[in-house]
């Protein structure tokens, strides 16, 4: 019934600003949900709205497709990874020359419930989640992905979309409001990357909810998101993380 309303709220909210047409689109939660039919029912209820949800390929692609709207991102080779609260998306190629395109079962989310943390976190528990994401991407994302990576050369850019990623930037910054160029124009070099990583798993919940450019609401899981980026970073030997604002509701527009 939430999720409904929010929906028919920021359905409203469209129109009032003069948006020509309004779209719904679902992707892992509804992908999971016990009750699928039911949320879809309520949403139409709710809205007048018919959720599209899309497939793990799809979200990929889309968010690929969303992405290189930049000029500055299109026509290079990128690894993109969106990295959701139940999902995340791999996708290499470029433009649309798609090499290697998969959705995962690893969420910020499903870790945090796999790996309720203490408060706060101990070096224990961190070392335990890394090395449990370094055996996933072994197992799960590698025997995949770096055979392609093998032939064609690593990517020119690790690109994260999504709000993890900018969060961490502004976070970087020490930003409360958010800033598009300013989230675009950071990268995260690994070795900084696992600072803030340290940093995050050191601190307890109030600690981390007081951290400039942190969302409170988000200061719970963005210690998984923030390790699972760190984990491809270091599976793949990549140097360092590109951050996009674009994605999914990007190419939402573009999609017919």
């Amino acid at each position: 019934a939430a999720t409904a309303a929010a929906v028919s709220r920021f359905a409203a909210e469209a129109r009032e600003h003069g948006a020509g047409s309004v779209r719904v689109v679902a992707t892992s939660a509804a992908r999971d949900a016990l009750n699928p039919e039911d949320l879809l029912r309520a949403i139409r209820d709710a809205s007048g709205l018919t959720t599209e949800v899309l497939t793990g390929d799809s979200e990929a692609e889309w968010g690929f497709r969303g992405v290189t709207s930049d000029p500055d991102l299109a026509g290079r080779r990128l690894l993109l990874l969106d990295v959701g609260g139940g999902s995340t998306e791999f996708t290499l190629g470029r433009d649309a020359a798609c090499e290697f395109r998969q959705s995962f079962e690893l969420g910020s989310v499903r870790l945090h419930e796999r790996f309720p943390p203490s408060d706060p976190p101990g070096a224990a528990e961190l070392s335990g989640v890394r090395a449990w994401l370094a055996d996933f991407l072994a197992r799960e994302v590698a025997p995949g992905l770096q055979p392609r990576l093998a032939v064609n050369g690593p990517p020119e850019r690790l690109v994260g979309v999504g709000g993890t990623t900018a969060i961490l930037a502004m976070m970087h910054h020490g930003r409360e409001g958010f800033d598009r160029d300013l989230v675009e124009a950071t990268t995260f070099p690994v070795g900084v990357l696992s600072g803030v990583v340290e940093r995050l798993w050191s601190l307890p919940l109030a600690g981390r909810r007081r951290w400039p450019g942190l969302p409170p609401e988000r200061a719970d899981v963005i210690l998984f998101g923030a390790a699972i980026y760190e984990a491809v970073l270091r599976e793949f030997d990549l140097p360092e993380l590109s951050v996009s604002t674009r994605g999914l509701r990007y190419a939402a527009l573009l999609e017919p």
